[in-house]
Formats: C-alpha cells, structure tokens, sequence
C-alpha cells in the first residue's frame, strides 16, 4: 500500500531540483519525517485490522477495480478522440472527392472551349488568318486554354493521390479504433470480474459484522484510524507551505465553495449514524463513474485505500484545511500533486465495502470536523453540485 512517503519523495525531488540556500535543509526535514510517516502507517495497520484476510482481500479487489476503472477512462478517452478523427477524415474524403468533381467539370468546360473555337490544327489557322491582330489573340486563347487544361489534369492527379492517401488513412485508423475497441471490451470484462469478487467479499465481510455491536466497534476503529491519520498528516506537512499567494484563501470560501460530486445528500453532518457515533462529513449519492472533482486548489496529501473509507483522497489547502473524498471507484491523483478547483480527482464508486455508490466528503480544520454546507454552496432540498 502506498503511504505519504510518496508526497515525501515527490518533496524531496521538488526540492533537489531548486538550487535554494535551504534545500539541502528542507531535505534533512523531509527524511526526519519519513519515519515518523513509516511508523504511523504501521499503527493503523496493526491496530486496525487492516492485514486480516478479508479486508486485505476488499482492499486488493477495490484497488484492482480502481486501476480498470482509471484504464478504461483513458481508453473512451482515445475512443472518443479516434472516432473524432474518422469523422474529419470522412468530411475530408467527401470533400476530396466534391473538389474532384468539380476539377474534372472544369477540364470538360475547357476541352468543350477549344472545340467550339474550331477543330484546325494551329499551324493552319496561323496560315489562314491575315489580321496578325487575330492571329495573335487566337494564338494567346489557345496557349492560355492548354495551360490551363495542363494545370487542370494536374490538380486532377493531385486530388486522386491525397483521395488514394486519404482513404488508407481511414483504413488505417479504422484499424486502430477496432483494436481500441477490443481493448476496452477486455478491461470492461477484467472490470465486472473485480466487482463480482468484490461482491462476495462484502457479502462475507456483511455476514461477520452482522452483529451491531461489532459493527459499531469497526467503525469506531475506521473513525480512529482517520483521525490518526489526519493528525499525522498535520504533523508531517507543518513545514511545507501549501498557500499560493495567487489563490484565494480557503477560509474565504466559506459558503462558495462547488461540490465535489452532483447527487442527493443521503447523509447530513451530525447526523446519527450507529450508536454514538454520528456523521463527520456528508455522503453524496450518486452514479457509480462520475467525476469527483476538487472544491478548492491544494495539494494532494494522501491517496490509497483506507478500510472503512475505501479509496480515499485527502487534499491539503494550507492553513489547517483539508478536504477528504471516500469510497471512490478510482483515484487519477497521487500523493504530492497539485489540483485546482473543480479538476477531476476520482471517480464515485463504493469502496469501503459500501453497498451504494456514492462520495465521503468531510472538511477538516485543525483536525476538526466541520460542517460541508455551510462551506459550499446551497444545496436545493437534497440535491447537491
């Protein structure tokens, strides 16, 4: 499983590259946090139970899932692109063939021209004129009527050839966009397969926590987990700004912020949700596939599967605010990239466990939990983005 240590390492990198009187400074910073990144990770694992057998084994199949997912999004990606260029390739063949045409009336205009001036051979009608004025306009006609029927045939041929390379063209990329099409029906089959594993492995996990009690424990557990992992974030980013002076601040967001996802709130902050445990985010319902965007520009602080959440993005704004995205299909960022408002960051899904597809999302101030709706913008009833 991928930990911090990525954004660390991406860092690092960053780091090396500006030759800054601090660089070498920043990077003994970022090595003494390595650890203390490697050893948190290890916490939540051993304490949470993440290496049992069947959430290692959800873990695996929604990670499995998540990279299909993403593949096959690149894949309608060149589908679309591909069948975009057979189409400008059929206009341009189309129009190939009409400018054909029209060259090919054009040079039966010309030939009917010559014919009407008369079917003499040049040398005859140069002898029978006496008005040298006539000669010579009839001789400019007939040498502008052979250039221009010589020019004629050429644009003739010209035309056929880019017809000729037009056509192998199609052919060619007609090719490619079959080959893509098989592709993509593969991963498509890949995909249904992780899902149906995926399936029973739920299932399974549904039966051993059928008991409230022990539900309740686990997701005591998983809301542990998340906040130890915030805070460790916290911890390993203090010194690492994230502000750009060019960004509105996210404290000044408040009440205009967009939503992460267009759906229906299923599950408000505050909200009671097992015993005593309630809501700390909002749950966004909607389609399994569509883009989970960024609310706000930050930088990304963590992305992997966490047990309880799933796949899971946490993006860092500065200033102790972080915004969390869960249960996704698919993560298309890693630890350390950048985002900017509303950039694709995930796709929803149900990872986790979950039985609906749909997006975590919580807003987190100094490790405080905080209410989304009243950071972004009004939602009409329960329907939200």
């Amino acid at each position: 499983m991928r930990t911090l240590s990525l954004l660390l390492v991406s860092l690092i990198f960053a780091g090396a590259a500006g030759a800054t009187p601090g660089a070498a400074e920043q990077r003994e910073k970022l090595d003494a946090l390595r650890s203390r990144i490697s050893d948190l990770r290890a916490r939540i694992a051993s304490t949470s139970g993440e290496r049992t057998t069947l959430s290692t084994e959800l873990r695996d199949a929604e990670q499995q899932i998540g990279r299909v997912a993403r593949k096959l999004r690149v894949l309608d990606g060149r589908l679309e692109r591909q069948r975009g260029r057979l189409e400008e390739l059929h206009s341009e063949h189309q129009a190939q063939s009409t400018a054909l045409a029209q060259q090919r009336e054009a040079l039966v205009g010309q030939v009917r021209a010559a014919y009407v001036m008369g079917r003499q051979e040049r040398l005859k009608i140069l002898l029978n004129q006496q008005d040298p004025a006539t000669v010579s306009r009839v001789m400019a006609y007939y040498d502008y009527l052979g250039r221009a029927r010589a020019e004629k045939m050429r644009a003739i041929r010209e035309h056929l050839q880019r017809l000729v390379d037009t056509e192998r063209e199609i052919r060619a990329e007609e090719t490619k966009l079959a080959n893509l099409r098989r592709e993509h029906a593969d991963e498509l089959a890949a995909l249904e397969q992780s899902q149906q594993q995926r399936r029973e492995i739920v299932a399974r996990l549904t039966r051993e926590l059928n008991d409230q009690g022990r539900r309740l424990d686990r997701m005591q557990s998983d809301e542990r987990d998340l906040e130890t992992l915030i805070t460790g974030i916290e911890q390993a980013l203090n010194d690492i700004p994230v502000s750009n002076p060019e960004q509105q601040a996210f404290s000044n967001q408040r009440g205009r912020l967009p939503w992460p996802a267009r759906g229906s709130l299923v599950n408000r902050f505050g909200a009671a949700r097992l015993g005593s445990l309630v809501w700390d985010g909002v749950m966004i319902a909607a389609p399994e596939g569509e883009e989970v965007r960024a609310v706000h520009h930050g930088r990304v602080a963590f992305a992997d599967w966490l047990r309880g959440f799933g796949l899971l993005l946490i993006v860092d704004h500065g200033d102790g605010y972080m915004t969390l995205y869960g249960h996704n299909q698919s993560l298309f960022k890693e630890a350390g990239d950048w985002v900017e408002v509303n950039e694709p960051v995930a796709l929803v899904g149900s990872s986790g466990g979950r039985d609906r597809a749909g997006v975590y999302f919580g807003i987190r101030h100094d490790g405080r939990a905080v209410d989304p709706a009243k950071w972004c913008k009004r939602a009409k009833g329960s329907k939200v983005g």
